[in-house]
């Protein structure tokens, strides 16, 4: 079992800001020179997302602290008619040498279903001030045969044989009264270069019951020959919010889920009271963090917590 202690909401947008109005999604992480890099995802004033980022200093004792927050989004939306001109959501940052790599979500809206996404890929060469986008189609995920719907959330992991993605795909809208209701889970794709991504149809995590119809956000390390994943899930029995679960893999593509081993659950009260979600785990001066989104999918902003061993 996973004994994750809570720390405290480290971030939510005051509602002054015309950019920077609500919501702190999706929290991701760089380490650098002692020092945590955060990118997320915030909505302006017209609902629309874009990427962030505010730097963090961390000490068990002394607790958390910004140092630094950006005065100006770090990507923008595309042209209007492009496939992220209603938003921008980051969900992975790697280093690549002296380059950031992003990897995103792009948003258009729709008439019959909500919306649609597909992925792109932007780099930093200033250090994760700014971003260009590689290209203004989506570039590292677009719709093909395995993927005809949508595709969200890549996660990407680089080993010394190969790049690993697992991503959220969306495998069907289904009608419910006046509405429609979307289905997705994880899949696996691969890449030689990190850019040209081959994917096969692989599915990683499944849904489990017929009544669980989302599974989001894969976040994924690499330990001891095991690959350890952390996601998002709701519609279980227990409750229709996000809650956030656990498997693990020893080949990337095949995996067991251990939900049951995460003991990080909702709070009686506050911020994250009613949904844990888009967890984000990373290692600090020999202790493990997750970072994660708490109520209606961020718009309460994000905290963290410790593994305590």
């Amino acid at each position: 079992m996973q004994k994750w202690k809570k720390l405290g909401k480290i971030y939510c947008p005051s509602g002054k800001s015309e950019w920077q109005h609500s919501h702190a999604m999706m929290p991701t992480v760089i380490v650098q020179n002692n020092r945590i890099e955060i990118y997320y995802s915030t909505r302006d004033r017209q609902n629309q997302s874009r990427p962030s980022k505010l730097t963090l200093e961390l000490d068990e004792k002394l607790g958390v602290k910004i140092v630094d927050l950006s005065e100006n989004p770090i990507l923008n939306l595309g042209e209007l008619g492009m496939y992220d001109d209603a938003g921008v959501i980051a969900s992975c940052v790697v280093l690549e040498g002296q380059t950031i790599r992003m990897f995103y979500n792009g948003w258009t809206l729709g008439v019959k279903t909500p919306f649609t996404s597909f992925n792109g890929i932007a780099e930093s060469y200033d250090n994760g001030e700014t971003f260009d986008k590689l290209s203004s189609a989506p570039k590292a995920l677009n719709r093909n045969d395995v993927d005809p719907f949508s595709t969200f959330s890549p996660f990407v992991l680089k080993t010394d044989k190969k790049w690993h993605m697992w991503y959220v795909s969306l495998v069907k809208w289904e009608k419910v009264k006046n509405e429609v209701k979307h289905y997705y889970h994880i899949k696996y794709a691969y890449s030689n270069d990190g850019l040209s991504w081959i994917r096969e149809g692989q599915v990683c995590i499944d849904f489990k019951s017929k009544r669980e119809y989302a599974i989001a956000r894969p976040c994924v390390i690499y330990e001891n020959n095991i690959f350890k994943m952390w996601f998002s899930y709701r519609g279980s029995i227990n409750s229709e919010t996000y809650r956030i679960g656990y498997a693990e893999s020893v080949d990337a593509k095949e995996w067991k889920r251990m939900d049951e081993n995460v003991s990080l659950s909702i709070s009686k009260t506050g911020w994250d009271s009613e949904m844990v979600c888009y967890p984000y785990v990373f290692d600090y001066r020999g202790s493990r963090y997750m970072l994660y989104n708490g109520n209606n999918y961020g718009e309460t902003g994000f905290g963290i917590a410790i593994l305590e061993r």
